[in-house]
């Protein structure tokens, strides 16, 4: 439960990371599009969701939706536990049913608002609700399916990569970072570039805020990562510290890159740095060292740090960094178990670098293609018919004049004139 709310807590504090990054006059629709996803995630999570995601397979592909619509029999009802003891609420593993549905559920929400700083201060906020609502469903949750739906977890049978591909996805590599960063790259392109992008200087307004969002993200991602051992015990232990030892690392490394390129380490890159790392140990938390989870948060932060300005080379915008952190850095992650995966560490599995070869190696490689290729596919479809229809974009006035006060009648600081003259916050 505690991992839960932890897990929950991110939705809100990318809200503060995204809000930051963004100009003051768009700084409440970014973070209003981040909190809707927990709203809309949840009401389908509920009534279809979960059990298209943890329901018993059908095809290969998704997961039966009557199985627990409604979260039917997961609440109340008689059960045999696995000590043998007769408990009178469905498991999951060990954990009431429930609980490992809300805990599964922040995961969703936290995907779902990671897209949006992909097209930040541009898209109209309904059709941000719209999409979220049409993406968790035909993207997200037959992703999550295949990579979380273990057989004998929640049902008889689950998905493909968990199951038949076998690769290593602790806690969401592909299924939240590799999902998320390539669907923003298809939304991004298909809502178009920002107006002024990339000629106008568009900084963040609140470093202060980027820099909060990203401590409470490194504080829910110790839920993320370590709960999802779904039990405290010595896999959630070496998952804590690996998912410690990669954000610390990434940081500097990004630091040590941009001091070199650029010649100041900024506190926008430290930010950046620690996330990009928390990102790339979410899949590997469990197969690694501590060892391991350095040389993945090194690679993690350089990598990332040069990846974010493909956008100006290849002509994408990509307002906050979703694909140069959350894409590139989950490719680094997931793909750096076939490397420095450690059969010491709970996971039990040897990489390369470790004696084994390149069989878990391909492994991840098409799990992470696969995933990539669907989720953009899928993203380009929806983004695409959502265009030709209600339409995507705010009204160019509004993207210039500031979409905060267009799309809610609100703007995040208010600035009131005094009879002397004095403008006052």
């Amino acid at each position: 439960m505690t991992s839960a709310a932890l897990v929950l807590v991110m939705t809100p504090a990318l809200a503060f990371f995204y809000g930051g990054m963004v100009r003051a006059k768009s700084v409440l629709n970014m973070m209003m599009m981040c909190l809707s996803a927990v709203g809309v995630v949840w009401v389908l999570w509920v009534v279809f969701g979960y059990s298209l995601a943890f329901g018993d397979d059908i095809g290969g592909v998704i997961g039966d939706p009557t199985d627990f619509a409604g979260l039917r029999g997961l609440v109340t009802g008689t059960y045999l536990a696995t000590n043998g003891a007769t408990v009178s609420i469905p498991l999951v593993g060990t954990i009431p049913a429930v609980v490992f549905v809300m805990f599964q559920a922040g995961f969703a929400m936290v995907t779902v608002a990671l897209i949006a700083g992909a097209v930040a201060d541009r898209m109209k906020y309904t059709a941000w609700l719209v999409f979220a609502a049409l993406w968790a469903t035909f993207v997200y949750f037959p992703v999550a399916h295949w990579v979380f739906a273990l057989d004998g977890l929640a049902s008889q049978h689950g998905g493909w990569i968990a199951n038949h591909l076998k690769a290593i996805d602790f806690a969401g590599g592909t299924a939240v970072e590799v999902n998320s960063g390539a669907s923003a790259l298809a939304l991004a392109i298909i809502v178009g570039r920002r107006r002024g992008w990339p000629r106008d200087p568009m900084r963040p307004h609140n470093l202060p805020a980027v820099m909060l969002g990203a401590g409470l993200l490194w504080l829910g991602w110790f839920g993320f990562n370590a709960g999802s051992a779904l039990a405290a015990d010595g896999t959630a232990a070496v998952a804590l510290i690996n998912t410690m030892g990669a954000g610390a690392v990434s940081l500097l490394s990004w630091l040590v890159v941009e001091k070199a390129r650029h010649g100041k380490p900024t506190s926008f890159g430290a930010a950046s740095g620690v996330v990009a790392g928390l990102v790339a140990i979410t899949p590997s938390c469990s197969s690694v060292t501590p060892i391991g989870a350095i040389a993945i948060g090194i690679v993690a932060g350089a990598v990332s740090s040069l990846a974010i300005e493909l956008k100006y080379r290849l002509g994408y915008d990509d307002s906050l960094d979703v694909v140069g952190v959350h894409l590139v850095a989950g490719v680094v992650g997931t793909v750096m178990i076939g490397l420095v995966a450690s059969a010491s560490a709970p996971a039990g599995v040897d990489g390369l670098f470790y004696g084994g070869g390149v069989d878990q190696l391909w492994r991840q490689i098409v799990a992470v293609l696969a995933v990539g290729l669907y989720a953009t596919l899928a993203t380009a479809i929806i983004a695409t018919v959502l265009k030709r229809t209600i339409g995507v974009r705010a009204d160019p006035q509004d993207e210039l004049d500031g979409i905060d006060d267009a799309e809610h009648a609100e703007t995040a600081y208010d600035m009131l004139t005094s009879r002397g003259g004095r403008r006052e916050l």
